[in-house]
């Protein structure tokens, strides 16, 4: 991977006067360029941390403004590395009106920010949300993006950053008189000044009184020849040239510019293009749901306004190369655009835009609406283990003497026994990877990266789906007669009655010790055949039996204590153990589940990641994976009614 950072940065700058009666040296400054921390960087959707041991440095490296490589400034000469930051320093060393700008706006006063860019080497370490990483001496939360290996490639000033924060401070240039020690003025004598720096390092020079009387009658001059050249027509440019120290000439020119013929005024609409703004274009166009609660106003007006008709795939990746440096105008080269697009032919001193992190944003949206499309009872009736590898995690029960003692006088407490009942499971890795293939791309199909992900979403849910209920539904010797948790006659119908027996063959199971687990059932579990009994006996306060022999309505003593959970999978003959007729009565699965989810670091969603596909297929690959694990556990927390004889 390889792309480019840019970071804000204060600035300082020294005035650099040669002693006397020579050239004055070039201007030098020094910049605290990077502090170690997190930054948000565009085009990425996590923070981005350098680590400044892997950072490759060039004495020499050029300086810019604004990052336009025409727009020369100087160079770096000097770079120093510690754990608490990078720091550079360099000379003002071109003659181009780039450098006189930065210069004489600095001696103004003006506060010059600093952009650095790098260029990313290598893969970038993803620490996920919930895991811990030290960089550069200082311990960062994920989900977090480190950046392992780096080279500095340029320093630019800038005059708006993105961290409104960022200070410069900048050395006076001229020194006032001197005063003495008792506040009197001293006469002509010699004022020591700090006037700037060769780059062997700073030297003090000296002045005297009569050179700043002699400089400020030289300056008395300019403004008198300024306020002539400008005349009393021009009296808004005179008070520009006298305040940032034009002279003559650029007085001269300003005014012949302002008595030009004016052209129409013209609106400059700001074209940049980030990433943000394609994603933004990309969920507009293939128009999911609630975009306005995914990005801010800008971002989304600024994705219309640039992208009126919708965004296409190509028009996607071309973008994405431009930003990168790619050079072609059209997608001919499909190849070469990809290489560009995914940052693999970056050149220096372009801004970075993240296609692969673009379209797993975008894709990474789909994929949940699919995974969430797909039944989700599962998640109801289960416990849910967050573990942090893929070893088998063992559970205990405490068992025995787990009932609170009687404290004998002098406060001794007796001890519990931790028995024999554990309880295992372990995440395993599901995944697919499907490809977006040539024919797309020149097809020009954006639904392509929004219907592959959706289909890795579905593809997850039903997964997840199958292997849970695989494991439920295969319960012979779970649910069984010597756990005395297995009913079965005519009378275990789902009924009044029927739920009556089940309710008091949950609440007669016994602990170790043969005393009642004192939990209580919560949950109906039923087949698409019994869902509406199942809501019956969970919201009516009565059931009518309206046949010949019975016309009164029976009061529902089950009202409102079980909610209703329906799963078509229970009634599917693709599972061992399917029944039409069979139904649970379940605890909650906070309190004593009968079934445990293992998800690696809690993630309970699949992931999705994007690539350029290898050099054997012409196109972009994503793939989806998910870790999860899934084990029954106490039999204890749950009743099977056979629902007949």
């Amino acid at each position: 991977m390889a792309c480019e950072l840019k970071f804000i940065a204060a600035i300082n700058m020294e005035a650099a006067a040669g002693p006397d009666g020579q050239a004055a040296r070039p201007r030098r400054f020094h910049m605290d360029a990077y502090t170690g921390g997190a930054m948000m960087v565009a085009g990425w959707r996590f923070p981005v941390v350098v680590d400044l041991n892997g950072l490759s440095t060039r004495v020499g490296a050029k300086v810019y403004l604004d990052h336009d490589r025409a727009a020369r400034v100087g160079h770096i000469d000097g770079i120093q590395i510690e754990q608490g930051g990078l720091r550079v320093s360099g000379v003002i060393s071109s003659t181009t009106q780039a450098a006189r700008e930065v210069v004489a706006d600095a001696d103004n006063g003006y506060p010059w920010q600093a952009s650095i860019g790098a260029f990313v080497r290598g893969d970038v370490e993803f620490v996920r949300e919930g895991n811990m990483v030290t960089v550069n001496g200082r311990e960062f939360a994920g989900p977090v993006n480190v950046v392992r290996q780096a080279v500095l490639q340029e320093v630019s000033f800038v005059g708006n950053g993105a961290d409104d924060a960022t200070s410069a401070s900048i050395a006076a240039g001229i020194a006032g008189e001197k005063k003495n020690m008792d506040g009197k003025d001293g006469k002509d004598e010699k004022v020591e000044v700090v006037q700037g720096a060769s780059e062997a390092g700073a030297q003090d020079q000296v002045v005297t009184a009569a050179d700043v009387r002699a400089k400020a009658a030289a300056e008395e001059e300019r403004i008198a020849a300024v306020r002539k050249v400008c005349g009393s027509g021009h009296a808004d440019i005179a008070a520009r040239a006298i305040k940032e120290g034009w002279d003559t000439t650029k007085a001269e020119l300003e005014v012949l510019r302002a008595d030009r013929p004016k052209a129409p005024a013209a609106h400059v609409v700001d074209q940049t293009v980030t990433g943000t703004i394609l994603e933004a274009a990309c969920v507009l166009s293939a128009g999911l749901a609630g975009a306005e609660k995914r990005y801010d106003e800008k971002t989304l007006d600024a994705a219309s306004k640039r992208f009126r008709g919708g965004i296409g795939l190509q028009e996607l990746l071309l973008e994405a190369a431009w930003a990168n440096g790619y050079t072609g105008r059209s997608f001919r080269d499909l190849r070469s655009t990809l290489r560009f697009a995914f940052g693999k032919d970056v050149q220096a001193g372009f801004s970075t835009v993240d296609i692969g992190g673009i379209l797993s944003n975008v894709a990474n949206k789909f994929l949940l609406e699919g995974f969430f499309s797909v039944e989700r009872t599962w998640r109801s009736i289960c416990a849910v283990r967050n573990v942090g590898d893929f070893k088998t995690a063992t559970s205990y029960r405490l068992i025995g003497k787990d009932q609170y003692e009687l404290v004998a006088p002098g406060g001794e407490l007796k001890h519990g026994t931790l028995g024999e009942e554990s309880y295992t499971n372990k995440a395993d890795t599901y995944g697919l990877l499907l490809s977006i293939d040539r024919r797309d791309m020149i097809n020009d199909d954006l639904g392509a990266i929004t219907l592959v992900p959706r289909k890795l979403g579905r593809g997850s849910g039903l997964k997840i789906n199958d292997v849970f209920w695989t494991a439920f539904m295969d319960n012979s010797s779970f649910f069984a007669a010597g756990n005395n948790n297995y009913l079965t006659g005519t009378d275990t119908v789902l009924t009044i009655d029927g739920l009556t027996k089940a309710e008091t063959a949950f609440l007669d199971q016994v602990d170790g010790d043969g005393k009642p687990v004192g939990v209580m059932p919560a949950i109906i579990l039923v087949p698409t055949a019994l869902s509406a009994m199942g809501t019956q006996l969970f919201k009516s306060v009565e059931i009518r039996d309206t046949t010949a022999s019975t016309k009164y309505p029976v009061a529902n003593p089950h009202q409102g204590k079980f909610r209703s959970e329906v799963s078509r999978y229970l009634a599917n003959s693709q599972y061992t153990g399917y029944s039409a007729k069979a139904w649970y009565l379940l605890a909650d699965p906070a309190d004593l589940a009968v079934i445990e989810v293992a998800l690696l670091n809690g993630q309970e969603s699949p992931t999705i990641e994007t690539a350029e596909a290898d050099f054997n297929v012409l196109g972009i690959q994503m793939r989806g994976y998910h870790d999860f694990g899934v084990a029954k556990q106490d039999p204890r927390g749950g009743i099977k009614s056979k629902g007949e004889s």
